[in-house]
């Protein structure tokens, strides 16, 4: 193995998780408005649909994510031709991340302190401007934090999606370390990992620390 395949690999890699991770934090965002809008307490309430996200979410996050690959073979070949490679395994790691995305997202905006949002009808604000205007803004440092947990999220299913096609880090590790007994390899895909982790963290720490000034 040498330093091309590493950084063929490494490229996948943050290709995957760049794109799945927008595309979730996009998915996520809106079932998350939807949620907020719905719930009990929220801006429109509507429990039944609420009820019904809710559960849908829990379904998908209980799904580990090398059986919902499998699972979703079919859809990646429909969407884009093929179940194996890189390109493939965005579908999946995107499905499986907007639950979690979603999650996150409602959570945050959750922590926005309803007297903010009480003072904002007072004003006659829409239930729209609140959600884009105010509770957005509140937010937004949480917001960050969330965000880059889901994209370090995305990064364990995107080595775990190499493991079977899926290309990247994951794929490196398991055929040329694993199979042949190649420790090293192991260790140098471990230690790339956690770089990309580490970087993901620092840039979500700089943004949130700048956003609190």
């Amino acid at each position: 193995m040498n330093l091309n395949g590493y950084i063929e690999a490494l490229l996948e890699s943050l290709l995957m998780i760049s794109v799945s991770g927008i595309l979730s934090i996009l998915f996520g965002f809106f079932i998350a408005i939807v949620l907020v809008y719905t719930k009990e307490k929220g801006l429109k309430p509507k429990p039944s649909l609420y009820n019904t996200l809710d559960f849908f979410i829990n379904v998908f996050r209980s799904f580990p994510f090398i059986i919902l690959m499998f699972l979703l073979f079919p859809l990646s070949r429909f969407i884009v031709g093929t179940s194996i490679g890189t390109t493939a395994a965005i579908v999946p790691l995107t499905i499986a991340a907007t639950p979690f995305a979603a999650r996150i997202i409602e959570g945050s905006l959750d922590t926005v302190d309803p007297g903010i949002i009480e003072a904002a009808k007072s004003f006659g604000a829409t239930n729209a401007q609140i959600i884009f205007k105010v509770m957005l803004i509140e937010a937004l440092p949480n917001l960050v934090q969330g965000i880059t947990n889901i994209f370090i999220n995305i990064v364990g299913y995107s080595a775990m999606a190499g493991i079977i096609g899926g290309g990247g880090l994951g794929a490196v590790a398991i055929n040329y370390g694993y199979y042949r007994w190649e420790n090293t390899i192991m260790f140098i895909i471990v230690i790339m990992i956690f770089a990309v982790v580490q970087i993901i963290q620092s840039i979500g720490n700089q943004i949130f620390k700048l956003l609190l000034r």
